[in-house]
């Protein structure tokens, strides 16, 4: 078997495997993991429309960013797969923990008191019912 065959099934076989869900993802987003994930559970299996809604009267800074992102997965699902906005709805949600930026406050005694600027990645998957 001749090389250049060997990667012409492998190409096929990582075609043939391939995610055509539609998605979108924010990387380094200034909010920890776990408050992303409270509002992301909120809206998971839900369709596009109360998704929304949820997400425009939730007080959390979070619901903000994870609104961006929603409209960005049903813009992707529109545009590049032409897939009808009515039938969409949340499938899958994932937020994952990013790098932790580190600062220093002075306290007493000399002492220096970390502060843990954490953020996160935030993946939003959606699929047709």
């Amino acid at each position: 078997m001749a090389k250049g065959h060997r990667s012409q099934i492998k190409k096929e076989r990582n075609i043939q495997n391939k995610d055509t869900r539609p998605k979108a993802h924010a990387k380094f987003v200034r909010v920890s993991d776990t408050k992303a994930r409270i509002v992301l559970e909120q809206i998971k299996d839900k369709d596009i429309n109360t998704a929304t809604a949820l997400l425009a009267y939730s007080p959390r800074y979070a619901a903000e960013v994870i609104g961006k992102i929603l409209k960005s997965a049903v813009a992707n699902a529109e545009n590049n797969l032409g897939m009808d906005t009515s039938k969409l709805f949340v499938e899958e949600v994932i937020a994952n923990q990013g790098p932790t930026m580190k600062r220093i406050r002075p306290k007493a005694k000399g002492r220096a008191y970390k502060i843990l600027k954490r953020t996160s990645h935030i993946s939003i998957i959606l699929n047709e019912r």
